[in-house]
C-alpha cells in the first residue's frame, strides 16, 4: 500500500491587514497545516489601533484556530533602515530590504518547525516598490527562498512555486488579483466571513512624511540609534536647535507622560512654572534659552512677558530656572523639524 501523503505545512506571514488575513484563510481552507508568524519592528506595534499593520493580530490567529508565533526585530532592523541595500520609497521606507529581512526570519521559523513553504498576502502591482516581478525575484533570492514563497492572492499571475508543482496546494484554487484596488479582497472577505480588518489606507509609518523627516534628522545627527530613539519620534513636536541639541515638546497630557517615561537619566526636562503647558525633553547641551522660549510658546503663559521655565531631571530634581519670553511663530518655524 502506498504510504499516506504527509500533510503539507506552511508559515503564513501575518501582519493583521486584510491581505495577509485572506492569505491565511485561503491556505488553511486548502488543508494545509498553518502557522502564523508576525514580526514586530521598532516602527510598528502589534495591536496599535492605527494603520494597515494594526488590529488584534493574535485574535486573527485565534479566529482561524492556528498557532501564532510573534518575533521582534530590533537594532538590526534599525541598522537596515539606516543603510538599505535597495534604496527607499517616497519616505524612509526600505521596502525591498524590509521584505528580505522579514522573509529571512520566516525561513528560520520554517526550518525550526519543518514547514514546506512560506505564504504572504502580497498582491502583484499593489505596492510599486516591492510588489512587482523584479522586486519579488530579488526578495526571494536574497532571502534564500526561491520557489518557496506562495502568494495565494496573485498566484495565477506568477510562476508556479514548488508547493504547487509538488501538488501540496491546488493552483486552480488560488487567485489572480493584481493592482492597487482592494474591491476584490473586500468582497472575498465578506464571503469568508472576515468582518473586521484595519483600513488599508495608511501603511508603514516609514512612508509618512513627518515621521520620515524626523528619522532622517535623527540619523544625520546621531551615530548610535536605538529603539527608544525611534519611539520618541512618534511623540510631540520636534525641534533641531543645533547639531548638538534637540527639543521634543509634548502636545497633550498623554504625550507629556510618555516623554517623562522615555527620558534618559542624562537628559533634561523642561516645564513652565505657574502655567499649564507641555513637558519638554532636551537632548544634548547648549541653546537652553531657545529651548525655554519654545517651551513657553506652547504653554498658556502670556506671550509678552517673561515667565520662569524650570529645567529638571528624570527624578524631578530642579537643575536650573530661566526667565524667558515665549518665542514667536517665526522663531519656532526656524527650528521645527
Amino acid at each position: 500500500m502506498a504510504e499516506e501523503r504527509k500533510r503539507p505545512k506552511a508559515v503564513v506571514m501575518l501582519s493583521g491587514g486584510l491581505d495577509s488575513s485572506l492569505a491565511l484563510a485561503i491556505i488553511k481552507s486548502l488543508g494545509v497545516e498553518t502557522i502564523a508568524l508576525s514580526l514586530k519592528t521598532p516602527f510598528c506595534n502589534f495591536d496599535c489601533g492605527a494603520g494597515a499593520c494594526a488590529g488584534d493580530v493574535s485574535d486573527i490567529a485565534r479566529r482561524n484556530n492556528v498557532r501564532w508565533i510573534a518575533k521582534e526585530l530590533g537594532d538590526e532592523y534599525i541598522a537596515m533602515v539606516r543603510n538599505p541595500k535597495y534604496g527607499r520609497g517616497s519616505g524612509m521606507n526600505p521596502c525591498i530590504d524590509c521584505r528580505i529581512m522579514m522573509f529571512k526570519e520566516g525561513k528560520k521559523v520554517m526550518e525550526e518547525i519543518g514547514a514546506d513553504f512560506l505564504v504572504t498576502g502580497e498582491v502583484l502591482g499593489q505596492r510599486p516598490m516591492s510588489q512587482n516581478l523584479k522586486a519579488m525575484k530579488i526578495i526571494e533570492e536574497e532571502s534564500g527562498l526561491s520557489g518557496k514563497i506562495l502568494r495565494p492572492l496573485s498566484a495565477k499571475l506568477l510562476q508556479p512555486t514548488e508547493a504547487e508543482k509538488k501538488g501540496l496546494v491546488d493552483r486552480n484554487k488560488l487567485l489572480d488579483i493584481s493592482g492597487r484596488s482592494r474591491k476584490v479582497q473586500m468582497e472575498l472577505a465578506k464571503q469568508l466571513g472576515i468582518g473586521r480588518y484595519p483600513n488599508p489606507a495608511g501603511g508603514c509609518i516609514l512612508t509618512e512624511k513627518a515621521y520620515s523627516r524626523r528619522l532622517k534628522d535623527l540619523f544625520d545627527h546621531k551615530r548610535e540609534v536605538g529603539y527608544r530613539d525611534v519611539q520618541l519620534l512618534r511623540v510631540g513636536r520636534h525641534f533641531r536647535l543645533s547639531d548638538e541639541s534637540k527639543l521634543i515638546v509634548g502636545r497633550n497630557m498623554v504625550e507629556n507622560n510618555e516623554i517623562m517615561l522615555l527620558a534618559a537619566e542624562d537628559e533634561v526636562l523642561l516645564a513652565v512654572k505657574d502655567y499649564v503647558g507641555p513637558t519638554c525633553l532636551m537632548q544634548g547641551s547648549g541653546n537652553e534659552d531657545i529651548a525655554a522660549s519654545i517651551c513657553a510658546r506652547y504653554s498658556d503663559a502670556p506671550r509678552d512677558k517673561s515667565v520662569i521655565v524650570r529645567f529638571f531631571d528624570k527624578n524631578d530634581v530642579t537643575i536650573r530656572e530661566i526667565s524667558i519670553v515665549a518665542a514667536d511663530n517665526e522663531e519656532v518655524k526656524k527650528y521645527m523639524i
